[in-house]
């Protein structure tokens, strides 16, 4: 080609012609356009060719509407025709619209206060937006059912439907701007969803997984879809930005799961309760008070975290952990404990919210003081080896040591003495009963667990009888050379430990405590499995 275009530049220097044409030639054809053209004397320099600019698409009509808008519609698609509409107002491009085909029959969205709708048709309309809503359409369900979406907001428009049966009103749906981008809730057997886009739709309502009863937005955008299982059975569904990141599932108890201190509780009626804060991480032992002024304290035995409630300055019994996180509800406080003895509460319908205060760090219970009775009789006042319960020891020169395990109100469950040194139901023995410095020893459970041992009380100066080999009476030390445990007692099953397994994803811990036991009789069956021991 240089050959070419050397013979070719010469050429037409020696015809006297200018060389730039030929070289904006060969330009040219180097690009691969198109050929030189023929060099002559008449030729002229020219441009390089440019491309044509590709064909704006034309719409099939502009649309003048209400409120100063405007929109220009446009046909699309072949074998599947729809439109699309362009909303502006002076000039400024406001958003689209589209029906038809793969689209809905109708579109309808909010734009400067107006309800724009374009039909499959392709025609638009523009009504002003009512401040109690502007009726866009009347939508047909299945089941029978209808929907009336109503268009309301200005600044942040939204979408409520009406669903309806036969003219009878059935309640209705909210979603866009402040409300859930979908809203869906169980009518007439069918649930009717509404979306942020004004879009309704109804499916039958039951599923393997249950009836779908509601949408439910949490507070960090998760979406929860509750679904009905059976009578005191629901399950939540949850979706974050679209994928699935759990379940929970509130069998005749309520479950919660925590997302960064995030609570969300779902009741086994269906309720839920949604909230952030109101939570003490990795809470230590002790008293605390919650924001309607209810009184917890928060224990830990055997590696478990478990909470009781005070009242009037007596514990109703201890409830543990039997999985990694439980729900209780107090009175009106819902609370939430955490394996690690964090926990959170929250008091449904108050506009008073705050994390449980600590006002008590926690203690073992500590000896009374040993009280002369007699010239040769003492007496004190003991901590039991089960929670809120007590033993009083009484030492008598004449009729040896005496133990009585009682209840929290005071009311003897369980005498041992002298006479009858041992009752292995409730883990009660003396050791040295006819000495002068017995020995009592509790223990929670049987077989090979070790027991407890306290010395009882000294006697008065004067009293000691000779005795054996024997431990010294009682300093005010206790040895505890067992674990202690908590013993059901009264109406309320004090320390009874009840609850379902749980397990746990990303947002979810399944398995819940009851907030009170109210099983009265439960405390008895735990006292009666140690006296059939002795049988």
């Amino acid at each position: 080609m240089r050959t070419a275009l050397r013979t070719a530049l010469a050429a037409a220097l020696v015809a006297g012609v200018a060389a730039t044409p030929v070289l904006a030639a060969g330009n040219a054809f180097a690009a691969g356009t198109t050929p030189a053209p023929t060099v002559t004397a008449s030729a002229k320099a020219t441009e390089p060719a440019k491309a044509a600019a590709p064909a704006e698409a034309t719409p099939v009509r502009t649309v003048e509407l209400a409120g100063g808008l405007s929109a220009k519609v446009y046909a699309k698609g072949d074998q599947h025709p729809y439109f699309t509409a362009t909303v502006l107002k002076g000039g400024t491009v406001l958003g689209e619209l589209k029906a038809g085909a793969g689209y809905p029959q109708q579109d309808t969205k909010v734009f400067a206060g107006h309800a724009v709708t374009l039909t499959a048709e392709g025609k638009v309309t523009a009504v002003a937006v009512d401040a109690n809503g502007t009726l866009v359409r009347t939508v047909e369900l299945a089941g029978g059912l209808s929907a009336k979406v109503y268009a309301k907001g200005d600044q942040h428009p939204y979408f409520t439907a009406t669903v309806l049966k036969g003219g009878t009103v059935l309640g209705e749906l909210k979603a866009g701007a402040g409300y859930p981008q979908e809203d869906t809730k169980v009518f007439a057997g069918y649930s009717v969803t509404l979306t942020s886009e004004g879009e309704v739709t109804a499916t039958a309502a039951g599923t393997q997984q249950g009836t779908l009863v509601r949408t439910e937005t949490l507070i960090n955008g998760t979406i929860a879809k509750i679904y009905k299982v059976k009578d005191l059975h629901h399950r939540a569904e949850l979706f974050h930005q679209g994928n699935p990141v759990g379940v929970l599932d509130a069998i005749t108890r309520p479950v919660a799961g925590n997302d960064n201190g995030e609570f969300f509780v779902l009741f086994e009626d269906g309720r839920t309760l949604n909230w952030e804060r109101n939570y003490v991480p990795g809470a230590e032992p002790g008293m605390y008070v919650l924001a309607d002024g209810t009184v917890l304290e928060l224990a830990k035995k055997d590696g478990r975290y478990g909470l009781q409630l005070i009242e009037n300055g007596h514990g109703r019994g201890f409830t543990y952990l039997t999985g990694s996180r439980q729900v209780w509800t107090y009175g009106k406080a819902v609370v939430v404990l955490e394996q690690d003895g964090g926990f959170a509460a929250y008091i449904p319908g108050s506009t008073k919210q705050a994390a449980p205060e600590l006002v008590q760090k926690g203690s073992k219970p500590a000896p009374g003081p040993v009280v002369t009775v007699g010239e040769c009789t003492v007496r004190q006042d003991i901590p039991s080896v089960f929670a809120l319960l007590t033993v009083t020891l009484t030492n008598d020169l004449e009729k040896g040591p005496k133990a009585v395990l009682k209840d929290e109100a005071g009311k003897p469950i369980v005498t041992v003495d002298r006479a009858h040194p041992a009752d292995l139901g409730q883990g009660l023995t003396i050791k040295g009963a006819n000495t002068a410095t017995p020995q009592l020893g509790q223990r929670t459970q049987g077989g090979d667990t070790p027991y407890r041992w306290t010395a009882f009380p000294k006697l008065p100066k004067g009293c000691e009888k000779d005795a054996a080999g024997t431990p010294a009476g009682n300093n005010g030390t206790t040895t505890d050379t067992g674990q202690t445990s908590v013993i059901p007692q009264g109406g309320v099953a004090a320390g009874a430990e009840l609850g379902t397994q749980g397990d746990s994803t990303a947002l979810i811990a399944a398995g819940a405590g009851a907030a009170s036991l109210a099983a009265a009789g439960l405390g008895f069956v735990v006292l009666r499995r140690r006296a059939g021991s002795r049988a």
